[in-house]
């Protein structure tokens, strides 16, 4: 990709160190500027306004169902390798809309805001190149924004086999922090189950939220980098494969510790997804949904899923306890 060709899609630059300006008032100024530039963009936000959500209380934990028909491009997303090499890359910079700017971050990735938001402030991190979605390709670059960007969000990443709806085009995305349910639940000590400590990372599991959950804190952010290395490494070995092991994760940062929220995968999307006409249901879960916001872009399964299916569809999607601790076992 041409340096004059990345230029014209920069609104401004984020220093690597010591910016004068904090990355999260550029954010702010960005925003901004797309809605009163971008109408696509504008149209999206005034969208957001209106749609519908409700609570649904599950066994041990609740999700909000959001209904939000702008976010069907990318839960009904063919990811299959035809289907990629048929269509041109939304994030490649050359695809992207006229109007679209974003900020130019460590050099290689921009931060766009999204024109098909799940919340308000809702950001993609780009790679400027087309290169494919692997987390250990961003790990520094993920914990650094974690890190620049709290206490005011959270930097979530989809794997390119659960979620992931450009799995060929390395990104991540932003949204305001503690808006997902998982986060509270995540600060519950009842819920929180010790496995392991190396150094300064510790490791702890979740109970009782019907998926399952790991986190991983640390305060030193090359041990983190090396624990999540270290724990795809074991999902290898535990699953015997070698590509990257199927995975959604949250990442924030506070009181100097960073906290990654990571949801092990065992398939990409719930059964009822391939079902034909009514019975349907058009769900595919990723970090967002995994986090408890249930995004349905179909009005029929925003009224018409209850906790039953929810509990279901996480079970069915997560990878079963009995692999995990095999997993924390090869750790």
């Amino acid at each position: 990709m041409s340096r004059h060709l990345t230029s014209q899609r920069v609104f401004t630059i984020h220093p690597k160190q010591d910016p004068k300006v904090p990355l999260t008032d550029l954010l702010d100024r960005l925003f901004i500027d797309q809605k009163r530039t971008w109408r696509l963009f504008a149209d999206g936000y005034e969208a957001l306004a209106g749609v519908k959500t409700r609570n649904v209380d599950c066994d041990g934990f609740s999700v909000t169902l959001q209904f939000n028909p702008r976010r069907m491009a990318s839960t009904s997303a063919r990811v299959d390798e035809q289907s990629l090499k048929m269509r041109k890359c939304f994030l490649c910079i050359e695809n992207l809309p006229d109007e679209q700017r974003g900020i130019l971050y460590q050099d290689s990735f921009l931060i766009l805001c999204n024109p098909a938001p799940i919340f308000d402030r809702h950001f993609t991190v780009s790679h400027t190149r087309h290169i494919p979605q692997s987390v250990e390709a961003f790990l520094d670059v993920f914990l650094e924004l974690a890190r620049e960007l709290s206490p005011s969000f959270t930097v979530f990443y989809n794997g390119p086999r659960c979620g992931a709806s450009a799995p060929d085009h390395l990104h991540a995305q932003v949204c305001p922090a503690n808006i997902l349910p998982i986060e509270a639940l995540s600060a519950e000590e009842p819920r929180r189950v010790f496995v392991r400590k190396d150094g300064t990372v510790s490791f702890w599991t979740l109970r009782n939220c019907g998926r399952e959950v790991i986190l991983i804190e640390s305060t030193d952010k090359r041990e983190m980098e090396s624990a999540i290395r270290g724990l795809l490494d074991a999902m290898r070995t535990t699953l015997q494969m070698t590509d990257e092991p199927m995975i959604n994760i949250l990442g924030s940062f506070a009181k100097g510790t960073w906290r990654l929220t990571v949801f092990p995968r065992s398939k990409h999307r719930p059964d009822v997804y391939y079902r034909q006409g009514n019975d349907q249901i058009l769900i595919s879960p990723a970090a967002v949904d995994l986090g408890g916001v249930v995004v349905t872009p179909q009005e029929k399964d925003f009224a018409s899923v209850d906790a039953h299916m929810i509990e279901g569809i996480f079970r069915e999607v997560s990878l079963e306890k009995t692999i995990m601790d095999r997993v924390f076992g090869a750790l």
